[in-house]
């Protein structure tokens, strides 16, 4: 019992670099059944020595999660990517207030965390791609590259008949890469569709 002594189950939390977890990880990470770590993290979490981020995850305060590992976390399998990610590798100027992932799950879905909205669009299973994890301040998080963020992006815009931004720096993407990508692309979408009407506009 005195590896579920608080301050020894936070130190291992801390050197596993853990800031996010569930019940399950947690019976995984120190071993125990399930009815004790539910009764362990039930009563810490009264006490403030954790957070529960949402039903059933929990974090570390010592330890706080980013908010891209936090999206990442909440909505399975996901990666960062449209707005939040152009404006991560600078296609875009203004900074985005919701923090816009893709994900495979048929529920798209909005979720309010502490202020921050957290949005989740669906994408087809054979677009799940073209994401990479990526280090901030030493987390973790899987976020689109340039040029999949920009495909994501025209993909959720022709779902919705939206307009391009006009802010948009073409410069910074690699139009071979978006050719291979676009190549893919037509493998699951219709070729005389908005998305190829978005990207015409775009002279790539």
């Amino acid at each position: 019992m005195d590896k579920l002594r608080f301050v020894l189950v936070k130190k291992e939390l801390i050197r596993q670099k853990v800031s996010l977890f569930t019940l399950r990880d947690f019976t995984r990470i120190f071993k125990i059944d399930p009815k004790t770590a539910r009764t362990f993290l039930s009563y810490n979490t009264k006490h403030g020595n954790f957070k529960r981020v949402k039903r059933g995850v929990y974090a570390v305060p010592d330890n706080q999660p980013t908010k891209y590992e936090i999206a990442n976390y909440l909505w399975k399998p996901s990666y960062i990517s449209f707005e939040t990610a152009l404006s991560y590798h600078g296609i875009i100027p203004e900074t985005v207030y919701a923090i816009t992932s893709a994900t495979t799950n048929k529920n798209v879905r909005e979720i309010n965390l502490e202020n921050q909205i957290y949005e989740y669009h669906k994408i087809k299973k054979g677009l799940f791609f073209g994401y990479q994890p990526i280090k901030i301040r030493d987390k973790v998080v899987l976020i689109a590259d340039k040029e999949k963020a920009f495909l994501d992006y025209l993909y959720l815009l022709s779902l919705k008949n939206g307009q391009l931004n006009e802010r948009i720096d073409l410069s910074k993407i690699d139009k071979q890469k978006v050719g291979v990508y676009v190549a893919y692309f037509m493998r699951f979408i219709r070729k005389d569709g908005a998305l190829i009407r978005l990207l015409k506009e775009t002279n790539l």
